[in-house]
């Protein structure tokens, strides 16, 4: 798919709220991190969705049923129905039910959030590769996952069954610090096999899909923490999205993101669905946007004027982005972000 080349962050002259109808947001790092609500999302949602917002919450984590992740939210005070949650599971699950016969069996390697995607498709789920499985699944397990799990699906790969999964992000985030994900599981698999499996997750386009064909969005609206998921599924899906700083990533992987990694918007937390947008202006040869301007220097980007951080690092994306082009950015940004406190 050719698309534009994004070489600043976009203005809004509405609320992102009432310019989109549909919000597809990341959970962790965007909503809650760990077991609690990220600051100012419980009321933010509930003012977008009080204001005739969708919300779809849309998570490349398998191993938690719809149900679960709903109950979850709903603890944290943002009312949510199963029917509210899209997962990675339900991605591959329908992926996999356009290949294979109805009632086909599944060597499973994963949670209950798999195991109950699989089942909704018509797929029976099996524990062996003597099973006589038509395909291998791959999905986040938990910790407790047992080692023979990715035995068994390897035997079966060896054997030339199809192989999918749910998603490949390589970490996980835990209450103790980052763990190994979904995608260090399917590179013990690969090692042992040397096959390549068919992936759901975002950011790419099954992951997609199944979020529009669930919630029938018709302009929606990716909210994500991550680059190289939520944005770059964004890119992929031909959508908007807006980047929370309230995850991963910081300023500098910002700047130096490819044209696929930039993001329509960029804000602090999940208040931004709920105001307009500020323009980023040409200014000679640089940028400006609110108090600030930006420019590019031969090795460095430099910055100019005062105002709120966030104008700064937005006109500090439109020079980072402009003089990159097609490519990733590679000028230093780093005195400008500490001047912002970014």
């Amino acid at each position: 798919m050719s698309q534009t080349v994004r070489t600043r962050p976009e203005g809004s002259g509405r609320a992102l709220s009432e310019a989109y109808d549909t919000a597809l947001l990341d959970l962790d790092g965007v909503v809650y991190a760990g077991g609690h609500a990220i600051a100012h999302a419980v009321d933010s949602l509930g003012t977008a969705r009080e204001g005739g917002m969708r919300l779809a919450y849309v998570t490349n984590n398998a191993l938690r049923t719809p149900d679960a992740v709903a109950a979850h939210l709903t603890e944290l005070g943002i009312p949510a129905e199963a029917t509210d949650v899209v997962t990675s599971a339900q991605a591959v699950a329908r992926l996999m039910s356009e290949q294979l016969p109805e009632g086909a069996r599944v060597l499973l390697v994963g949670g209950e959030g798999l195991r109950v995607a699989l089942r909704e498709r018509g797929l029976e789920p099996v524990e062996s590769a003597d099973d006589d499985p038509a395909a291998v699944v791959q999905g986040y397990g938990g910790p407790d996952l047992p080692w023979g799990r990715f035995a068994e699906a390897a035997y079966a790969v060896s054997k030339g069954v199809p192989w999918f999964a749910s998603n490949t992000d390589l970490t996980i985030p835990s209450a103790r610090g980052i763990a190994p994900g979904n995608g260090a599981a399917v590179e013990v698999v690969r090692i042992a096999t040397g096959a390549e499996p068919q992936v759901a997750g975002k950011p790419l386009p099954p992951m997609h899909r199944e979020t529009i064909l669930r919630t029938g969005a018709e302009r929606p609206l990716v909210v994500g923490d991550r680059l190289d998921t939520d944005i770059e599924g964004a890119f992929n899906g031909g959508v908007d999205s807006l980047l929370v700083l309230t995850g991963v990533t910081d300023g500098a992987r910002l700047l130096a993101a490819p044209p696929r990694h930039r993001p329509t918007y960029v804000d602090a937390d999940l208040r931004g669905l709920l105001t307009g947008q500020p323009e980023v202006e040409a200014a000679g040869e640089g940028f400006r946007c609110g108090g600030w301007t930006a420019l590019a220097g031969r090795e460095r980007l430099e910055l100019e004027g005062e105002g709120a951080p966030l104008d700064g690092l937005r006109a500090l994306c439109a020079a980072a982005w402009t003089a990159a082009g097609d490519g990733a950015g590679t000028l230093d940004g780093g005195k400008a972000l500490a001047r912002l406190g970014l």
